[in-house]
């Protein structure tokens, strides 16, 4: 069999694609008709031994996949040959009972919960292997001086720990996200052809209590005849949330790798790794990149998830064929790059040395600032100092020499700021704020 999909042979993690692989998706709809039957048969709407027929035979073990995709094809309609498949394989007159009352969302809405339920589990997993994998980071390299840049431009000193621990943090923020979501996603409907639960009569109430009960899910307390689609908009947009920091975590880890900065870079298998098959000597940042490639598909997924909200009246059809795609592949590629992405920083090679050759290399530049604040300590008008501070170092820019000597050479400075003090001003290593406060509070507070 051809395979068309990248998902099938080259994206995707086995446990986070098993949870939506059609045996396992047949059987979630399964677990709804079974706990349907229950319900039922506690209520009394179907006999008691009937309830345990239905339960007992909703397996994939005696309603195969093949035998749904022939009926389908004879229906047209992808519930209905569940429905039958699983009348067939009923022994005696329970299979007239399945399904009794319900409507196909009822039963497919339920198992996408079920599915959805399985599919956070395994997502906040990885984020907090992820959280894990920087704080670590942020620890190892709490003192680790780089500089910080704005603009793509040189800024202040910063430590490479406090990037991974706002890194860190933004995961963080995308776990409680993603719980917070879970109980407006993970939500089930047993309430008929347009939410009245009319066909359950005196035991609407009843039933839809007990199977959602059963099943571990959360109820639409108002339905239509779908679950509403806010929720899986919600759900899809917590994703592309979540990939945008994925991306904006690579690109970070692509920029830093740059030749001309060199400051971190992927881990490289010097042996067999291939970075170009012409270019011998390249080690791309290849992960980090497809990461940065995936997010720009799982961001695409909001429109139709959005798209879907407003359909007609009671329900239409027009969600359910972009369902089919946009919250499995949403699922199975933000795994693949959670994982990826936990590879990448878990193995990344940080270079402290040339981050400091790269700090000296704006020679003092980016010390402009903490010069200002020592300006303005000894009684210089902010805006004054700025000036003086902004000029000298213009002059330094132009001849090509070190900030300290263009301040040392300027009277309005060094009438303010002794030698020592210039100096001391100019140490990144004193310029660093709370960084390493920051780092510590927060590693505790994560562990």
């Amino acid at each position: 069999m051809s395979l068309l999909c990248p998902i099938d042979f080259r994206y995707g993690r086995p446990k986070m694609k098993g949870i939506f692989e059609e045996d396992a998706r047949l059987q979630r709809l399964l677990d709804v008709e079974a706990a349907l039957a229950r319900a039922e048969a506690k209520v009394g709407l179907i006999p008691e031994p009937a309830g345990a027929e239905i339960a007992a035979k909703a397996t994939t073990k005696h309603v195969t996949v093949k035998r749904v995709q022939a009926l389908e094809e004879e229906t047209r309609h992808d519930l209905m040959a569940v429905v039958l498949a699983l009348t067939e394989a009923c022994d005696g007159d329970a299979g007239k009972y399945v399904h009794l009352g319900a409507t196909s969302n009822d039963i497919l809405d339920s198992a996408t919960a079920l599915q959805l339920r399985d599919a956070i589990r395994v997502l906040t997993s990885d984020l907090d292997e992820l959280i894990q994998v920087l704080a670590g980071l942020a620890t190892k390299h709490k003192r680790t001086i780089m500089l910080g840049r704005t603009h793509g431009q040189a800024a202040v000193p910063i430590t490479f720990g406090l990037k991974m621990a706002v890194f860190a943090s933004e995961v963080i923020r995308h776990r409680d996200r993603l719980q917070e979501a879970s109980t407006r996603v993970v939500v089930g409907k047993m309430s008929g052809a347009v939410g009245t639960g009319a066909a359950f009569g005196a035991y609407a109430h009843d039933v839809q209590a007990a199977v959602m009960s059963d099943l571990g899910i959360g109820v639409e307390e108002a339905a239509t005849q779908v679950v509403g689609r806010d929720r899986y908009a919600e759900f899809i947009a917590v994703l592309a949330n979540l990939a945008a920091s994925l991306e904006k975590f690579c690109t970070e880890v692509r920029n830093l790798q740059r030749t001309e900065i060199g400051e971190v870079a992927e881990a490289f298998e010097a042996k067999k790794q291939v970075g170009s098959s012409t270019m011998a000597q390249k080690e791309n940042p290849v992960g980090s990149e497809n990461v940065c490639s995936l997010s720009r598909v799982v961001r695409s997924l909001v429109i139709p998830a959005l798209e879907n909200v407003p359909l007609w009246h009671e329900r239409d059809l027009t969600n359910s064929a972009s369902e089919r795609i946009i919250l499995p592949h949403g699922c199975v590629l933000i795994d693949e790059m959670l994982a990826r992405t936990t590879e990448i920083f878990d193995s990344l090679r940080v270079y402290p040395d040339r981050m400091k050759e790269n700090l000296d290399a704006t020679k003092g530049q980016v010390m402009a600032e903490a010069v200002m604040i020592a300006l303005v300590g000894k009684g210089l008008g902010r805006q004054d100092a700025h000036k003086l501070v902004r000029d000298t170092a213009h002059k330094a820019r132009t001849k090509g020499i070190h900030l300290r000597d263009a301040l040392l050479a300027e009277s309005k400075v060094t009438k303010l700021l002794s030698k020592k003090e210039i100096d001391a001003a100019m140490d990144p290593a004193a310029y660093l704020g709370e960084s390493v406060a920051i780092v510590g509070a927060f590693v505790r507070r994560v562990r």
